[in-house]
């Protein structure tokens, strides 16, 4: 069974946290964790990109020159794809990107990502991470001493505003709630730090 320190609010560890076999302990599917990477990429994409066709941009459609005698091209309008400031050919359109996976995809890709992270002791439990106001420094001495080192990814329970307030100013350490975890964000950082609660509720719905 895949296991992760556990500490607490001041650093000290105070022992081991069994995770469970059924959402720590699969076998990672990588066809699985490429296609919910590749989705939710796609479905971050704001879709706003837009050319102007040879049709919709603002140029005389009189001829240039005459068809023939000059020693140059033929050439019918300025707004032509060939001419410097003329239309885009196959200009790309506002369009939305986004698309939505099967939900069995997207929670063995979730499971499939948090048993990469076990499988590299890249998850600490912290007993406890809540906070009575936002203090930068105390999150960022806990993650210190318990040795979250690079891109961080800390996943809090419920009545965790202050810890979230107190984590978004330190560069490199992104925040999110059990519920809203997903495989690109677990993946995209090197080490994840979880409240104990948060982990519990984690294991009660992926399990």
């Amino acid at each position: 069974m895949p296991k992760a320190v556990m500490y607490n609010m001041a650093g000290e560890q105070v022992g081991e946290y069994e995770l469970s076999e059924a959402v720590f302990g699969i076998e990672p599917n990588e066809a699985v964790l490429h296609a919910a990477v590749k989705n939710y990429l796609a479905n971050q994409r704001q879709g706003t990109q837009s050319a102007l066709t040879k049709g919709e941009v603002s140029y005389s459609t009189k001829k240039p020159w005459r068809q023939k005698g000059t020693g140059r091209a033929r050439a019918g309008y300025k707004g032509s794809p060939v001419w410097t400031h003329g239309g885009v050919a196959f200009a790309p359109k506002p369009r939305d990107y986004s698309y939505r996976l099967n939900k069995k995809v997207k929670r063995l890709a979730l499971k499939s990502a948090l048993s990469a992270k076990a499988q590299e002791s890249g998850i600490i439990v912290i007993d406890g991470l809540k906070m009575d106001e936002p203090k930068t420094k105390t999150i960022k001495t806990l993650l210190d001493k318990v040795g979250a080192t690079g891109k961080t990814l800390v996943v809090t329970g419920e009545g965790s505003e202050a810890v979230v307030k107190s984590a978004r100013n330190i560069p490199g350490v992104y925040t999110a709630a059990a519920t809203l975890i997903n495989p690109y964000v677990v993946l995209n950082n090197s080490c994840i730090v979880v409240d104990k609660a948060a982990l519990e509720k984690i294991e009660e719905v992926f399990a």
